[in-house]
């Protein structure tokens, strides 16, 4: 596995504004054209975390997705980050994919924050996505679903590799919270012999939360590479796949996990 790069796009959301929001995204993600693989943005970029933003929801085939599918071309990388969408009759918290040809997968957030209504205006997602860069396999989830470690539990495949080498949370965690924050990071790279991107916004959105940023990337053992502060910022960490393998050899926990299915 050659080295993968990932870049920490960490900014102050503009609230409910996704005009503003696609400017400000843009305006950090351009320079990084030619130096990232992935490109991280934090959940619901395009408007803030807020149960109000359903009137305004994004669709499939919408303005959103365009702008999104225009700037992964532009910068060559697989750009993510959740958005509210709206498919069908319900709406979703919903991580994008998008890959410079303009493909796309996404993930609907499974675990919604019900202390702030979350699971009263929003459907939760089924299905786990794994998705690929080169020999890259990667585990993208949304904010809440990280206090949740069953559903990120890595499992040895048929195939003799582990489901992914990179654990990915995008999130709108509010500074009160931050050490349940960092602390579950550390949790999920070190139960899952993998590494673990965190992306947080910054900032005071329209509810008055504040965000203390706190992104992350955290290696195989739970030590940080990268730890990020309560100002914008925008970071490149490098990941060395053929360092992780050495040490789920060294250290196979996976060996004594207990066996059982994601419903």
């Amino acid at each position: 596995m050659r080295d993968l790069k990932v870049a920490l796009v960490q900014a102050a959301t503009v609230w409910r504004d996704a005009a503003a929001n696609r400017t400000l995204y843009a305006d950090l993600v351009r320079p990084l054209a030619g130096r990232a693989d992935l490109i991280v943005l934090p959940e619901t970029f395009l408007s803030g975390f807020s149960n109000e933003a359903i009137a305004q929801a994004e669709h499939m085939g919408g303005e959103g997705m365009a702008w999104l599918a225009v700037l992964a071309r532009e910068v060559g990388a697989v750009v993510t980050g959740s958005l509210v969408m709206r498919d069908g009759d319900r709406v979703y918290n919903r991580l994008i994919w998008m890959r410079p040809d303009g493909s796309h997968a996404h993930y609907d957030k499974r675990h919604l924050f019900r202390m702030a209504g979350e699971h009263e205006r929003y459907a939760g997602g089924g299905e786990r996505l794994i998705v690929e860069i080169e020999d890259w396999r990667i585990c993208p989830q949304v904010c809440y679903d990280l206090r949740f470690p069953v559903w990120a539990r890595n499992r040895m495949g048929a195939d003799g590799r582990l489901d992914y080498d990179l654990l990915l949370f995008v999130a709108n965690w509010p500074k009160p919270r931050r050490h349940a924050w960092r602390t579950l990071l550390r949790a999920r790279a070190i139960e899952n012999l993998s590494y673990c991107v965190g992306v947080n916004r910054v900032g005071t959105d329209g509810n008055n939360l504040t965000y203390a940023g706190d992104s992350a990337v955290l290696d195989f053992m739970g030590e940080p590479l990268i730890e990020l502060g309560e100002q914008a910022n925008v970071v490149v960490a490098t990941l060395s796949g053929e360092k992780q393998q050495a040490w789920r050899e060294k250290f196979p926990t996976w060996m004594d996990a207990d066996t059982f299915e994601l419903g």
